[in-house]
């Protein structure tokens, strides 16, 4: 019944980028906290699919999910965890499921501490796990207190009185944080701008590379916040996953024609669907934020994006300039340069088409 199940579910969503983006919009009503958590039906899929559950339908299978939702995911008050309870199940259009949960409160607490750790015990691909993200939003007495702050497994999330500066620097701060983690554990970006930097002799290729890649994602990064364009999943993430395998295979095969305006084309090509990527279901978890409290955030998580890029960029050319002069000669620079360039690609070609199978899944 699983496999049933997941290839019911599969003409609508993909095995795609490893993390799914949610929203949680938490309420303060007498004698009780409610959570409505807003959950992409990838992140159901790929609980049902990969999980111990034998869900014997359809809506068993969100109910199921619901549970384990439950099990994940924890709040305290001022301390102390409070004991929830699934109390509704209701479908949002073709792509998410809305799971009401309710959390008995007999005092309006000064802060609650939240943390989740869904999707992390399975595997995207080898040594990279799912895992959730919540846009959390909470309200009080029906006033909005808080919006757009961010919910990950890697640190639990305080909500807590604070004033309007110090929430908008901690937002700021929160997605430039979320940036550069999305891009260091973030394999298939790491892994096409490595294979672009595996090309580079000079800096000034290094630079030409990199803004070409900056400028693309940039590009369309902007575009999707500004609601211009967009991309399912089942295209955007097969392109990401195809562009790690053409640029290693074309290293390998056409090594002096990784180089030049073909290698700027190639990656100003393929970084305008890995900025898709980044955008990938966080715009939609912001949906309903104020619209300089989303401008703010993709401001920073794109900083953070780029910040991460460098960290990863600059130590790897580094390396390799500080290689090629191991050899005095030119002729054996070269050599040495081309052969690791080659190598390099070789494993990388070889990561990349395992992303390639797991998002043409």
């Amino acid at each position: 019944m699983k496999l049933i199940l997941s290839i019911l579910f599969l003409p609508a969503i993909v095995f795609a980028h490893p993390i799914s983006q949610g929203s949680l919009d938490i309420e303060l009503l007498n004698g009780k906290l409610h959570v409505r958590a807003r959950v992409p039906l990838e992140e159901v899929l790929v609980a049902n699919a990969f999980g111990a559950g034998n869900a014997g339908s359809i809506g068993d299978a969100w109910k199921e999910h619901g549970r384990y939702f439950l099990r994940h995911f924890q709040i305290r008050a001022d301390g102390r965890e409070l004991a929830g309870a699934l109390t509704g199940v209701t479908e949002a259009g073709a792509n998410h499921i809305v799971y009401d949960l309710d959390y008995p409160l007999s005092y309006n607490p000064d802060r609650l501490e939240l943390r989740q750790n869904l999707l992390n015990e399975f595997l995207y691909a080898p040594g990279n796990p799912w895992e959730a993200t919540f846009v959390v939003q909470m309200r009080e007495g029906g006033r909005l207190r808080h919006e757009g702050l961010l919910l990950t497994s890697k640190q639990a999330l305080t909500v807590a009185n604070a004033a309007t500066g110090q929430e908008r620097r901690r937002i700021f701060g929160e997605y430039l944080r979320h940036g550069v983690t999305h891009i260091l554990e973030g394999y298939d970006h790491l892994l096409f701008i490595t294979a672009l930097v595996l090309a580079t002799v000079t800096l000034w290729d290094l630079i030409k590379v990199v803004t070409a890649f900056t400028l693309a994602h940039t590009i369309t990064l902007s575009l999707s916040v500004l609601d211009i364009i967009r991309l399912s999943s089942a295209v955007v993430e097969p392109m990401i996953a195809g562009s790690i395998v053409f640029v290693a295979l074309s290293n390998i095969i056409w090594p002096q024609r990784s180089r030049g305006w073909v290698r700027l084309a190639t990656a100003f090509f393929f970084g305008l669907f890995h900025g898709l990527g980044f955008a990938g279901g966080l715009l939609d978890a912001m949906e309903g934020m104020a619209g300089i409290a989303i401008g703010a955030a993709i401001v920073a998580f794109s900083i953070g994006v780029e910040l991460g890029h460098q960290l990863v960029v600059l130590p790897l050319f580094c390396g390799l300039k500080l290689t090629r002069l191991i050899r005095s000669d030119a002729t054996s620079r070269d050599r040495l340069s081309l052969s690791t360039m080659r190598i390099g690609s070789v494993f990388i070609c070889a990561a990349g088409t395992v992303y390639l199978v797991a998002a043409l899944k």
